[in-house]
C-alpha cells in the first residue's frame, strides 16, 4: 500500500475525509484507494438509495397487512436448472468458520484457531469507530501478506500466524449503513463500498498472487436485487482492477425473513460469485420480529425459547440447505452463542452440550460447515461434522429431496411465553451491549453468551414489541412503560452493584441506557439500533 498524507480533509474525486487520520492507518487511505472507493460510490451509490427506499415501501406492506411469499415474477428462476460457478480448491471444506471483529490480536487468534475459515468483521461484531475500522484494513491487509504481528503490553506475551492459517473472508457493513467520516458530493458514503472497496482494493492482488483470494460474506440483504448490485459491483471492480472475473467469492448471510422467500434468486444473481448462503439465525429472529412489527398478533416469545428447533427456523435452514445443493452452493449453518466457561466446570460442560447439540444437527441435516465465536470451539464443531462427513470434504451430494417448505412454515410464530425473566434479560443485555459498543467493543461476553449487534437487536425489537403491543407475561402482569422503566433501573442497579460505583460512573451507562429506553418506548420501531448509536461514536 503506497503512502498518503495524514490529513483530517483530503481531496480524491470530490471524496473528503472529515476525520484526523493517524500515521499508521495513512497507507490505508492512499490517494488511489479514494479513487477507487470515489468511483464505487459515483457508479452505484444511487442504486443502494433506491434498494434502501423499496425496503421502506416494502416496510409499509407488511404493516398494511401484506404477508411474505414466493415471487411469482422469479418462478422461471425456482423452476431452472443451473447452477452456480465452481469455488477454487480451497473453499471446498469449510466445515468450521470463526468468526470475530478485526482487532489485531482476534485476527491472528482466530487465523490461527484451527477453523477452515476466519470471517473477518466489519459488521456485527465491530464497533465501527473510526479507529477501528482503519485499524481493520490495515490489520487484514498485514494478515494477506503475513506480516501480521502483536505484543501483549500486560503480558508481553508474542502472536504471530501458524504456518497454515484459515482462510481470510471479510464482511463489509450492510447497505443500511453509511460511514460518516467520508463524504462524496456532500454525502456520506456507503459503509458496505467503503468496506469492500478498501480491502478489495488493496489485497486482491495480493491473494490471488498468493493462490488464494478475495472472499466475502454479504450482510443483511432484503432481496435478489440487493444481491444484483453487488454482483455488478463484483464485475466492476474486477475489470477496473484488471482481476479475471469471477474471482471474487460470495456468501450471503440469509439473515432477513423476506431473503428466505428469494433464496434461490439470491443465488442466481450472485451465480459466477457465489460461495453459498448462511443461516445468520440471530439477525433472521430480529428480523422475523421487526418486519411484522405492527402487528399484535405476532408476539415472540423469550429468546431463550426461540430455538432451532422452532418449526420457522427449522423450516428456514433446511430449505437453505435444499437450495444451496440443487445449485451446487454451500449451505452453512449458523452461530452458536455459548462460549467457553472458566472455572466453573458443570456451567462449562452445560454450554458445550448445547453447542455439540446445535453442530449435530447441523451437520445431521446436511450443512456443509458452521461458525463458532470463540477458537474453544472449534475442536468441538469440527468433531461432530467429522463424524458425519467421514470422507467427504462438503455435503453438496445431501439433496434433501425431502424437505418441502411453505410459506406458511417460514412465517410460523414460535411457541413459548414472555416472561419477566425474559424481559430482564432483554433489557440488561442490551443496555450493556450498548454501553460496550458505545466505548468502541462490538463483540461482548454476557451471561456465558457472546452478544454482538445482532442479538442486541432481539433484545431491543422484543423489548418494543412487548411493550408496543401490551403483551403480557406468564404471571400476568402487563408490559407497560412503568414496568419497563422498573425493571431497567433494577438491572441498572445490579450491574452497578457488580462493577462497584466508581467504575460504573465511569462508563457510558447513563447515554446507553437513556438511547436503549427511548428506543424501546418509541412509538415507531426504529429500523436499527446500531444506526442511532453510530451518530455518538
Amino acid at each position: 500500500m503506497s503512502n498518503a498524507p495524514t490529513s483530517a480533509s483530503k481531496t480524491a474525486q470530490g471524496l473528503r475525509v472529515l476525520s484526523p487520520v493517524a500515521a499508521a492507518h495513512s497507507p490505508v487511505l492512499s490517494e488511489a484507494a479514494l479513487g477507487f472507493v470515489a468511483e464505487l460510490e459515483r457508479r452505484f451509490g444511487a442504486r443502494r438509495r433506491e434498494m434502501l427506499a423499496m425496503r421502506q415501501e416494502r416496510k409499509a406492506r407488511l404493516d398494511a397487512g401484506a404477508t411474505p411469499d414466493f415471487l411469482t415474477e422469479t418462478v422461471g428462476v425456482r423452476t431452472g436448472d443451473w447452477k452456480v460457478a465452481p469455488v477454487p480448491q480451497e473453499l471446498l471444506d469449510r466445515r468450521v468458520e470463526i468468526t470475530g471483529p478485526t482487532d489485531r490480536k482476534m485476527v491472528i487468534n482466530a487465523l490461527n484457531s484451527g477453523a477452515c475459515v476466519f470471517m473477518a468483521d466489519f459488521e456485527d461484531s465491530l464497533a465501527p469507530t473510526w479507529h477501528n475500522v482503519l485499524d481493520g484494513q490495515k490489520n487484514l491487509a498485514d494478515a494477506v501478506r503475513r506480516t501480521i504481528d502483536f505484543t501483549d503490553q500486560n503480558s508481553g506475551k508474542q502472536y504471530r500466524l501458524a504456518d497454515k492459517p484459515a482462510i481470510l473472508f471479510v464482511r463489509p457493513r450492510g447497505w443500511h449503513l453509511e460511514e460518516k467520516n467520508v463524504e462524496l458530493d456532500g454525502k456520506r458514503v456507503s459503509a458496505s463500498l467503503f468496506d469492500f472497496g478498501l480491502f478489495f482494493f488493496h489485497n486482491a492482488k495480493e491473494q490471488l498472487a498468493r493462490g488464494t483470494g478475495p472472499y466475502f460474506y454479504l450482510p443483511k440483504m432484503e432481496s435478489h436485487l440487493e444481491a444484483r448490485l453487488w454482483n455488478d459491483v463484483f464485475r466492476w471492480s474486477q475489470e477496473r482492477l484488471s482481476i479475471p472475473q469471477g474471482s471474487i467469492k460470495a456468501t450471503v448471510l440469509i439473515e432477513t425473513i423476506l431473503a428466505a422467500f428469494e433464496m434461490d434468486e439470491i443465488l442466481y444473481e450472485l451465480r459466477e460469485h457465489s460461495a453459498g448462503l448462511n443461516c445468520g439465525r440471530w439477525d433472521y429472529i430480529f428480523s422475523f420480529i421487526k418486519k411484522f412489527r405492527a402487528h399484535k398478533d405476532r408476539i415472540v416469545p423469550d429468546r431463550a425459547s426461540v430455538t432451532m428447533t422452532q418449526r420457522f427456523l427449522r423450516s428456514y435452514s433446511q430449505l437453505l440447505i435444499k437450495t444451496c445443493h440443487k445449485r451446487g452452493a454451500f449451505a452453512m449453518g449458523g452461530m452458536a452463542a455459548q462460549i467457553p466457561i472458566k472455572n466453573d466446570a458443570q456451567r462449562n460442560e452445560q454450554a458445550f452440550a448445547k453447542v455439540r447439540a446445535d453442530k449435530q444437527r447441523e451437520a445431521n441435516d446436511g450443512h456443509d460447515g458452521t461458525w463458532v465465536a470463540h477458537p474453544g470451539l472449534v475442536a468441538l464443531a469440527k468433531e461432530e461434522f467429522d463424524r458425519v462427513l467421514q470422507q467427504h470434504k462438503n455435503q453438496l451430494h445431501v439433496q434433501r429431496l425431502d424437505v418441502h417448505v411453505t410459506a406458511a412454515d417460514l412465517l410460523a410464530l414460535p411457541e413459548g411465553v414472555c416472561t419477566e425473566q425474559g424481559l430482564r434479560q432483554n433489557l440488561n443485555v442490551g443496555v450493556q451491549y450498548v454501553e460496550a459498543w458505545l466505548c468502541g467493543n462490538g463483540c461482548v461476553p454476557l451471561h456465558d453468551l457472546m452478544e454482538d449487534a445482532a442479538t442486541a437487536e432481539i433484545s431491543r425489537v422484543q423489548a418494543w414489541q412487548w411493550l408496543r403491543h401490551g403483551a403480557r407475561l406468564q404471571d400476568g402482569r402487563l408490559v407497560d412503560e412503568a414496568l419497563v422503566r422498573k425493571v431497567l433501573a433494577e438491572e441498572l442497579a445490579a450491574i452497578e452493584r457488580a462493577l462497584t460505583p466508581e467504575k460504573f460512573a465511569a462508563r457510558k451507562f447513563a447515554d446507553a441506557s437513556r438511547l436503549f429506553l427511548d428506543m424501546v418506548c418509541a412509538t415507531e420501531l426504529p429500523d436499527f439500533l446500531t444506526s442511532a448509536a453510530y451518530e455518538r461514536i
